[in-house]
């Protein structure tokens, strides 16, 4: 089934093999030699440490090659999976700061990946450009500031990820830059912490879109308010399972939502470090909640329509996902 995909990030998604071929190539000292010892790796005790993890993968990459590397897998990966467009998340402050690549050399990089994609494998790409809880608003300002520069080209959205307990008030300056020059916002809330997330999100950052949200369930207002404005929720259940969130697929807030009339997508997150893919998403659905193939259509119809693109573009999204 053709399928768009709204919530997968970047660097979670390197495979396993190119993982252990940078760290080598760049002299990156990793806990895992081969991709068994990075399966092990990869059950995350809880958040803080996914996030550990997500870091010291982040700083294998050392140069523009390698991201443009990293771009075309992840590509040639959706384009396997019938995938015909995606929007991705990237930390590009993380990959200025801490491995020292300007953001240019980063932006030409992946435009050269998504231009790769287009020609030869039939999919597409943009990126939500995301300020990471935690930093500094001048490291947020810096991410805007960017999103701003590069915006519709290669760039769709300015994002916030991260450890939700660490706020989203303190970002308010970078979400009105946003706001300034009429950049959707696509904040990561309601995953680790509770459906006030998913208020600050709304009220100050104007989200078009909420990452997650799966604990939007938990208020029966928010709920109402997110059926009656239909705002879109980027649902990752394997994700959630692998940190904790949910213990299982039957026990996942999913189900409650679509029979809520929520507006919900289905996505994969970090596809190689929770061993998942967007097909096994879908494969995974029907399994464990009863969801026939007509449900799985309309999630992807879903995705297309609440994805950042011109109307006439969304409109053949959903014209080959209907076939």
């Amino acid at each position: 089934m053709p399928k768009v995909e709204l919530h997968v990030h970047l660097e979670g998604s390197i495979r396993p093999e190119t993982v252990l071929k940078l760290a080598e190539r760049n002299g990156v000292s990793l806990p895992a030699k081969d991709i068994s010892g990075l399966r092990d790796w990869y059950r995350f005790r809880n958040f803080p440490h996914f996030v550990e993890v997500y870091v010291a993968i982040s700083k294998c990459i050392r140069t523009p090659e390698d991201l443009e590397l990293i771009g075309r897998e992840f590509l040639e990966g959706q384009a396997d999976q019938n995938i015909l467009h995606s929007e991705v998340t990237y930390t590009a402050i993380t990959i200025a700061k801490h491995v020292g690549i300007p953001f240019d050399e980063q932006m030409a990089a992946l435009r050269s990946a998504m231009d790769y994609g287009r020609r030869n494998l039939g999919t597409s790409m943009n990126l939500i450009l995301d300020i990471v809880r935690g930093h500094s608003l001048e490291d947020a300002m810096q991410v805007a500031e960017w999103t701003v520069e590069s915006f519709g080209n290669g760039v769709c959205a300015l994002g916030l990820a991260g450890e939700e307990r660490l706020g989203t008030s303190q970002y308010a300056p970078a979400f009105a830059l946003a706001r300034q020059y009429e950049i959707p916002v696509v904040p990561h809330a309601g995953e680790t912490c509770g459906p006030e997330v998913i208020w600050d999100c709304i009220n100050l950052a104007n989200a078009v879109r909420i990452g997650h949200g799966v604990r939007s369930i938990e208020d029966p207002e928010l709920i109402a308010v997110l059926r009656e404005r239909q705002i879109p929720l980027e649902v990752c259940p394997t994700s959630n399972i692998c940190l904790g969130v949910y213990p299982d697929w039957t026990s996942h807030s999913l189900k409650q939502l679509l029979d809520e009339g929520l507006y919900v997508t289905l996505n994969s997150d970090d596809p190689p470090m929770f061993n998942t893919t967007l097909t096994d998403e879908y494969t995974q659905l029907c399994e464990n909640l009863s969801l026939e193939f007509g449900d799985c259509r309309s999630l992807a119809i879903n995705a297309a329509k609440a994805a950042l693109l011109p109307e006439a573009d969304k409109v053949l999204l959903i014209e080959q996902i209907l076939g």
